[in-house]
């Protein structure tokens, strides 16, 4: 082999193995403490089956179609989802922006100069009759110029893109399944309302059979005129709270109409009776939180970003080396161009290192190491929330599934008092202010049990989300997923 071969042959090699080095730290992913099994349910263990899992759309476990429908209108007309979403496709586009800092530059440029000399200064040749002493020259250039990635400062940023637009993508989701979780949980309220709004209606009914009673006792002389008074007061008091169920159902089926991307002027759900109940939710351990939270992925994959950012920060200290070139041709007259007489080139690598910057280079290090502690007890802080919400809701549906057991015998006993203290009142036996007191005893534990049963299925939804529906982190976008993949130069 020539000596000039082989230099070139160990200059390549030395290139090569130059840019295979990539400094800063490799990805790897914080340890968190994560318990066996949930403390308030710990019989969601791994050994059992699995077979009763939800699979696909969460919202379908409560078998209600209007709500179906109403969550399949998220994905198409909810501006924060679609906010979201425009920012990924942000996010994954910086990813070739990045990725492009490690390919050459290629440029063209053509060229006509037209220039006169002072005679008076410089010596000239005399111009031709023609030329009156201006000189022309006509040139067509190419110029590449390459910054070989020898430290991995392209690499670290690229993987930084990825790790933000992967982060970016599971905000999408997290926008989407608070957007879900937020629709279910407004419908669900509305159809409690709508429920009271029938129990409103029974018991006015039964109101005003007793205001009847009370009318004809008092015709028949056995009752005094302040029991009719009394009797058409508390009717006229359960009126006006039957009517002020209709602004909280109005503003609810306003918010519900934002959700899904629609005017709530045009916008209308039509009562309906429903018997509402929580249904069970599938188990998920711990440990599987970790992959089905997207926000717990977003916070992980920030971590993955700012790790790689320490690999850029570090390049920094390592010499960069440009390879500039360009070649054409240029010539007086355009007739001479593509001869070998008007070609030019040249070539001309580079090698700069940062000898003095006050240390800026270090304070960019330190910055990147303290982002990526940071982002690190932000995840970790993201985990605990998960975990806690999660016990949270398993308490609440515990707590509130025992309380709605209780409250269920108070209804059952206030409605038995009430029938009691009208016969009584029938018979003559006493006033009718009993009467009112067990009606309002009556109420409120009715209108008791319906809160509940709304809060119950709150819960329920609550759980579903801090569960992280049924997303995984499995759906996460890889490098290809976000743009095509380029060769390596």
């Amino acid at each position: 082999m020539k000596p000039a071969n082989r230099n070139s042959a160990a200059l390549a090699l030395t290139v090569l193995l130059l840019a295979a080095c990539t400094v800063g730290p490799d990805y790897v992913r914080p340890g968190v403490e994560v318990p066996d099994a949930f403390a308030e349910n710990p019989a969601w263990k791994a050994a059992e089956p699995r077979d009763h899992e939800a699979r696909g759309k969460w919202w379908e476990m409560f078998g209600d179609g209007v709500l179906s429908g109403l969550e399949e209108q998220v994905n198409i007309s909810n501006q924060t989802l679609l906010q979201a979403e425009a920012n990924y496709r942000q996010a994954a586009a910086l990813i070739q922006a990045a990725d492009a800092a490690g390919f050459p530059t290629l440029s063209g440029g053509l060229g006509v100069t037209r220039s006169r000399a002072s005679s008076t200064t410089t010596a000239t040749p005399s111009a031709t009759p023609t030329s009156r002493g201006v000189v022309q020259s006509d040139s067509l250039r190419l110029d590449a110029s390459w910054l070989p990635d020898f430290w991995g400062r392209v690499r670290r940023s690229v993987e930084a893109s990825v790790a933000n637009a992967q982060a970016s993508a599971a905000l999408v989701e997290t926008a989407r399944l608070s957007a879900q979780a937020q629709l279910a949980q407004s419908y669900f309220q509305l159809r409690v309302l709508d429920g009271q709004r029938r129990l409103y209606d029974e018991i006015l009914a039964a109101y005003g059979k007793a205001l009847q009673i009370t009318q004809n006792q008092y015709n028949a002389g056995i009752s005094a005129k302040a029991d009719v008074i009394q009797a058409q007061a508390q009717m006229k008091t359960v009126q006006a709270q039957s009517i002020d169920l209709g602004v909280q159902r109005a503003q609810l089926e306003h918010a519900i109409a934002v959700l899904v991307g629609k005017p709530p002027a045009g916008f209308h759900i039509a009562p309906a009776q429903l018997k509402l109940s929580p249904p069970p939710i599938p188990p998920v351990l711990p440990s599987a939180l970790l992959e089905r939270r997207p926000d717990i992925a977003t916070a992980e994959r920030r971590v993955a970003a700012a790790n790689a950012q320490i690999g850029v920060a570090r390049a920094a200290f390592f010499p960069n080396v440009t390879l500039p070139a360009a070649v054409g041709f240029q010539s007086a007259s355009r007739a001479e161009w593509f001869t070998l007489p008007s070609r030019f080139w040249s070539i001309g690598p580079s090698l700069v290192e940062t000898i003095f910057d006050a240390g800026l280079r270090q304070s960019q290090n330190e910055q990147a190491i303290a982002a990526y502690d940071a982002s690190v007890a932000a995840y970790r802080q993201a985990v605990l929330v998960g975990f806690q919400q999660v016990e949270d809701n398993l308490a609440a549906l515990r707590i509130l599934a025992a309380e709605a057991l209780v409250q269920d015998e108070a209804v059952a006993a206030s409605g038995m008092a009430l029938e009691l203290s009208l016969n009584q009142y029938r018979a003559g036996l006493i006033s009718f202010l009993p009467v009112v007191v067990a009606q309002n005893n009556a109420l409120a534990n009715l209108r008791t049990q319906s809160t509940l049963l709304g809060l119950r299925m709150t819960a329920s939804v609550q759980l579903v989300a801090a569960l992280g529906g049924d997303w995984s982190a499995a759906a996460l976008p890889a490098l290809g997923a976000a743009r095509a993949p380029v060769a390596k130069p």
